[in-house]
């Protein structure tokens, strides 16, 4: 005879849709596997470690393709299955394509770069450090809540901290973790204190319930909810690396391995981002006066900071390829958030939100591209300077074309269609939600960066210094380039196909 006690248990219980959680699972477990592994893996042999990590990522990759039939949630409440914790939706799989494909391409340019290392990277740490990234950057995406959200955004993050310091005794390295760290931290503790005041308002953290609720906070709370609104940006913004919160980039992407720099850039921007669009957009609509004017203004300094930032770098300074693609992203990551600002104003949300993920997939795969053939460069030229780059075309051809295929992408300029096409989608959005000053201040600073991606590209056919340097591709590099070459390409060939993600299915 069972128990009154029973039935209550069991309806506590929630069942796991282990299929949807699948993509961020298998990196997880592959990463644990990895640290293990390696107390037992001979030292000549630590290579395994790297290609069973890029099998993990391609395995996880893969199982987002059994997800595309329609949506599935797990992890809800036992008296609303409609409120739930995890879902995987459409927004969520183009995020996770995004975050794993981007990870997998970083794995690849790492089973090089940990070679070239000569033992100055811990091969075990780091495979670890970055399968436990990815992991929380894949789960972040699919969060519908905010203790969840959080608590992805974290592990996204603090393994980021310790691979970007993972070089022994490297001064720029720690220096470089350091403040990426302090920064970091600051910036979550004030997040928390936000999401805090939102909880102390609704008395819930599932966004759905969120957006319910804080409608109807009383005038006395009402100050505390807009307070908690505030302060709950501050730390995606952090992570998108929007000005003023941006000044970890350059430092930390010249400090870290060139992988991880790329990782940062693609991968860390796809986690702020999709995690600003999950508390704006779907838990603080009601709130729109309050963020849509702020990511304006982050939106418009951000994309200008940024490209002031990248005109300033001198060809001949040490690290300055490196230094120059850091200042791009925040630049870039000033025309990522318009979208995200004009849902504020526009009465199709979704149709801008869909502008910000078209324009991620664009950007993560040139972008990983030019890092691609930044880290080929870098492996005979270690100061990795922009002039280092002059006649690459005499050396080596293919390289120097996909560079400049990349950087014209990423100044919106033919043969780049992808790169025109996303670009027109922003500043459509922008349009269309009645921010015409923010799409004129978008249209000039798209008309700066022409300067220093132009000049970029012409260095890479000017004639050679001297005998031009013949650089051995290893397969790894090769195989980075080439997948981001033939994304960007045949992107290029059909935009359609990217630009049909501006229905995500958010909402």
């Amino acid at each position: 005879m069972s128990s009154p006690a029973q039935p209550l248990v069991a309806s506590l219980v929630q069942s796991v849709d282990w299929l949807a959680i699948a993509p961020p699972t298998i990196v997880a477990v592959v990463g644990l596997a990895v640290l293990v592994a390696d107390l037992f893996v001979a030292e000549h042999r630590k290579a395994l470690l790297g290609w069973t990590s890029v099998a993990g990522l391609a395995a996880a990759t893969a199982m987002l393709l059994p997800l595309l039939d329609g949506d599935r949630s797990t992890f809800c409440l036992t008296g609303d299955a409609t409120v739930c914790s995890y879902t995987a939706d459409r927004f969520t799989l183009v995020i996770q394509f995004l975050v794993l494909g981007g990870a997998l391409l970083a794995a690849l340019l790492s089973v090089t770069a940990l070679k070239d290392a000569r033992k100055e990277l811990p091969e075990g740490e780091y495979w670890f450090l970055l399968l436990s990234s990815a992991a929380g950057a894949a789960l972040l995406p699919a969060s519908r809540d905010l203790a969840t959200l959080i608590v992805a955004l974290e592990v996204a993050s603090l393994p980021a901290f310790a691979l970007v310091g993972l070089k022994y005794g490297d001064r720029k390295s720690s220096e470089a973790a350091l403040k990426f760290f302090l920064s970091s931290v600051t910036a979550t503790a004030v997040s928390l204190m936000g999401i805090s005041f939102v909880y102390a308002t609704t008395g819930t953290l599932y966004l759905t319930q969120v957006a319910d609720r804080i409608q109807n906070v009383g005038g006395q709370f009402h100050t505390l909810a807009q307070t908690g609104v505030v302060l709950t940006l501050v730390g995606f913004a952090f992570k998108t690396a929007a000005v003023p919160f941006h000044f970890w980039v350059p430092d930390t992407y010249v400090g870290a391995p060139l992988p991880i720099a790329a990782y940062l850039s693609v991968i860390g921007k796809a986690v702020g981002f999709s995690g600003l669009i999950l508390v704006t957009v779907v838990a603080l609509p009601s709130y729109a006066d309050v963020w849509g004017p702020a990511l304006a203004a982050l939106a418009a300094l951000t994309m200008t900071v940024g490209n002031a930032g990248a005109l300033r770098q001198q060809a001949t300074r040490a690290y300055s390829a490196v230094r120059l693609l850091a200042w791009s992203s925040v630049g870039q990551a000033g025309y990522l958030l318009v979208p995200i600002a004009a849902a504020a104003y526009s009465g199709d949300a979704e149709k801008s939100i869909g502008s910000t993920v078209a324009y991620a997939l664009m950007y993560g795969a040139v972008n990983l591209g030019a890092f691609a053939v930044a880290g080929l460069v870098g492996r005979t030229k270690v100061l990795n300077r922009v002039a280092d780059y002059r006649g690459l075309y005499a050396s080596s051809p293919l390289s120097a074309l996909l560079l400049a295929f990349f950087l014209l992408c990423l100044a919106g300029l033919p043969p780049g269609i992808i790169g025109l096409f996303a670009k027109v989608t922003v500043f459509s959005a922008a349009v269309d939600a009645g921010l015409g000053w923010l799409a004129v201040v978008m249209a000039v600073n798209v008309v700066v960066a022409l300067f220093y991606y132009l000049q970029w590209t012409a260095l890479l056919f000017r004639a050679p210094e001297g005998e031009p340097e013949k650089y051995r591709v290893p397969g790894p590099v090769t195989a980075a380039i080439a997948l981001t070459g033939v994304l960007g390409i045949a992107l290029s060939g059909a935009p359609q196909l990217v630009l049909r993600f501006t229905d995500t299915g958010l909402f």
